[in-house]
Formats: structure tokens, sequence, C-alpha cells
């Protein structure tokens, strides 16, 4: 197997046009586990590890957004100026394997793998971001909701890199939460991601591990929004949060697999989302 380790963002784009088939790396978390399982054999490898023009964040010029660095480790997001931007995000990177992992771990290795159970792939839904690629000779931006199109797969290009997300600034709450067969260390059986843009009066609801990739609560988004103000702070009727509940399961598309049956995993989903609503209605 050949390794190559650039270390700036022109050397990486440069390998990966004259490979175009090398498997990409960040943290190699995940790789790393497959590799072991000779689920995957690569025979030639990039890591961006090196690479420190994507291992930071800075805000677009009107200040309105956040452009994440695909190598920025988890742990860089737990506290700081990351964190109180966007606390789901910082919540769902808590949650990430042992200190070892949030240290080699990044949303790049996430959306570069694409799995259902990816802790940060149901914020960036959520929020609605952009994935941002490049090439030698070119860059493209893809809504996330576009980029994820089946399990473990995405809309990358041969020769492409994933060297960032942008993420909007919502005025608003925001909180995630998943569950495991344990409490910590763990691949998740079922999370979610709430989001209340308090200006806009708008709430998204993004689903992990309850379908073939993350699920956005589109219908139930909508439904919520007739039932309360959204722009302030509101009560939320226990008849309301049972159907709130409800409405998010049945829009999950679980399955039985060795870590959980698909009737716990819609339980799971809808006691999530109604914590998470009955948590942001005291913000």
């Amino acid at each position: 197997m050949t390794v190559v380790v650039p270390q700036t963002l022109k050397e990486a784009l440069a390998f990966s046009s004259a490979n175009p088939e090398a498997q990409i790396i960040q943290g190699g978390t995940d790789l790393m586990v497959e590799i072991n399982f000779n689920h995957r054999k690569p025979t030639d490898v990039i890591a961006l590890r090196r690479v420190e023009e994507i291992r930071n964040y800075a805000h677009s010029s009107d200040r309105s957004k956040l452009i994440v660095g695909a190598g920025l480790p988890y742990q860089k997001m737990e506290h700081g100026e990351i964190a109180e931007l966007f606390p789901a995000l910082a919540q769902a990177a808590r949650t990430v394997g042992s200190p070892q992992i949030r240290a080699a771990g990044s949303i790049g290795g996430n959306l570069g793998t694409c799995s259902p159970a990816g802790d940060a792939l149901p914020v960036l839904s959520a929020l609605d971001a952009e994935v941002n690629l490049r090439t030698e000779t070119t860059s493209r931006d893809v809504v996330i909701h576009d980029f994820m199109i089946g399990v473990k797969r995405n809309d990358r290009q041969p020769g492409e890199l994933i060297v960032s997300v942008t993420l909007p600034i919502i005025d608003g709450w925001q909180g995630y939460a998943k569950v495991g067969v344990r409490n910590a260390m763990v691949i998740s059986v079922a999370s979610c991601c709430l989001v209340i843009d308090r200006k806009l009066g708008t709430v998204s609801v993004a689903l992990g591990a309850v379908g073939p990739t993350i699920i956005r609560c589109r219908e139930t988004e909508q439904w919520l929004a007739t039932k309360i103000d959204l722009k302030s702070v509101f009560d939320v009727a226990p008849s309301l949060l049972k159907e709130f509940g409800d409405r998010i399961a049945n829009e999950s598309k679980p399955i039985d697999d060795h870590r959980s049956t698909a009737a716990y995993r819609r339980h799971a989903v809808a006691t999530l989302s109604r914590r998470l609503l009955l948590r942001a209605n005291t913000k």
C-alpha cells in the first residue's frame, strides 16, 4: 500500500488529481476499522492530517456563516467559539468515541464515510449546511441533502476533496442527542438534532441511524410551525408533545440489525425529539 502525506492543500489536490481512485483519509478513524475487518483493502492512500489549511475555521465576509475546515478535529468543536455558535455540533462532537478519536476524527471524515450513524451528519442536515469540494481546477458547493445519496455513498467525484462545510449562523436554539448500547464510546443506535430559527420562525429536525441516510422530518417541521409560535419562548402541551414524537417516529425508516430493532429505534427518535423540544421551549 502506497501512502502519501501532503503538507499543503495544493499538494493534496495535485495528488488527488493524479490518482483520483486513491483512498482519502482525514484521521482514519473509520477506515482503520474497515481495514482491520478486511472490509476495505486500499492500494493507495492520501492522508490529509498535515494539511493545516483544512484544520481551522473562519467567518464569511458578512459574518452570517462559519466555514469549518474538513480536517478540524472534533476536539476543537467541543468548546470555544464553535460551541457557542453551534451548540448542537459541540454536543455531537462530545459523543464521538474516546478523546483520542475526537483528536483525530473530523467532519470531513464523517462526510467521506457518509454512514447514517455519523454523529455530525444530523447536525449538518438540520442546519442545511453546504459541503465545499475542490479539485486542482474547479470548486463546487453541494447542499448537504444532495451530498448524502445513500448508505455510505456521497456525491464526491473522483479527484475531488472535501475541504470544508459552510454553516449558517442561526438566531435560535439547537440541540443534539443520541442513544447507543452503552453510555460512552458508542456508535449511534438512533440520534436526533433539532434547530429552531427564532428569526424565521422555523424548525428543523434531522435523524441519524434510522434510515439509509440522514432523514429530515419535513412534514413534522411544517406541522409544528402551524401549532406554536417558534419566534418566541413557547409552551408545549402534553398532547402536542406526544403527537410531535409520534410524527417524528413515522418519518423514520429504521431496520433491524445487530445493534437494535426497528421498533426500538422508532421509540428512541420519538423520545429524543420530545426531549429536545422540551429543552427548546425554556430558552
